[in-house]
C-alpha cells in the first residue's frame, strides 16, 4: 500500500531536515513508540505498541535512514516484530523545498505487514497505515512549529507536548 501527502511547515528546510534527524523528535512523533535509541547514521532502534482492530501488538525494530542529501531529502526504512501478531515495516521517501511559508514537506510512504495483522483484511491495514502516517507528520509539525498565538488557553491539553518544542532546543 502506498500513500503520497503534502504539508507546509512553518520553518526554514534545515529546521526540519534536523528534527527528522533527532532519535528525541522521532520518539516524540511515532504514535506508540515507547523507546528510541540511536543515531542517524547507525540507525535507530524502537519499541512501538499498537493496537490495530483487535490486535495489541509490542513492535521491536530498526529504523534507518538512507538517501541523505541535507535540507532536501532523505529516506525512512522500518521493519519491526510483534510477536505472534506478526510483523510490519514500511518507509517514507521525505522531500524538503523551501517556500514562502517555510517547508513544503512531500512524502510518499509503503507499508506491509505479515502474519495475524495481515488476517484483518487490507481495508482495515490501509485505514491503519494512513492514520499512523498523518498522525506522524501532524506530530512533527506540531513538535517544529511555534505555538499560534490565537490559541485559546483553555484548549490546550497539559499533558501534550507543547508545540514547536524542537524549535526552541535548537535556538
Amino acid at each position: 500500500m502506498e500513500m503520497k501527502d503534502t504539508r507546509i511547515i512553518k520553518a526554514d528546510p534545515e529546521t526540519v531536515y534536523q528534527a527528522l534527524l533527532s532519535a528525541e523528535v522521532l520518539q516524540a512523533c511515532v504514535p506508540g513508540c515507547k523507546e528510541l535509541s540511536g543515531s542517524p547514521e547507525a540507525g535507530f532502534e524502537a519499541i512501538v505498541v499498537q493496537k490495530v482492530g483487535p490486535v495489541k501488538a509490542t513492535f521491536k525494530g530498526q529504523v534507518e535512514l538512507s538517501d541523505m542529501v541535507p535540507n532536501q531529502s532523505l529516506s525512512i526504512a522500518g521493519e519491526g516484530k510483534g510477536g505472534a501478531a506478526g510483523f510490519a515495516k514500511g518507509g517514507a521517501d521525505v522531500t524538503l523545498a523551501a517556500v514562502e511559508e517555510g517547508t513544503e514537506l512531500s512524502y510518499v510512504v509503503e507499508a506491509k505487514v505479515g502474519g495475524k495483522l495481515a488476517q484483518l483484511g487490507s481495508r482495515l491495514i490501509d485505514g491503519f497505515a494512513k492514520k499512523m502516517a498523518d498522525q506522524f507528520f501532524n506530530n512533527l509539525q506540531d513538535a517544529i512549529e511555534e505555538p499560534d498565538e490565537t490559541t485559546n488557553d483553555a484548549e490546550v491539553d497539559e499533558d501534550a507536548p507543547k508545540k514547536g518544542w524542537f524549535k526552541k532546543l535548537i535556538s
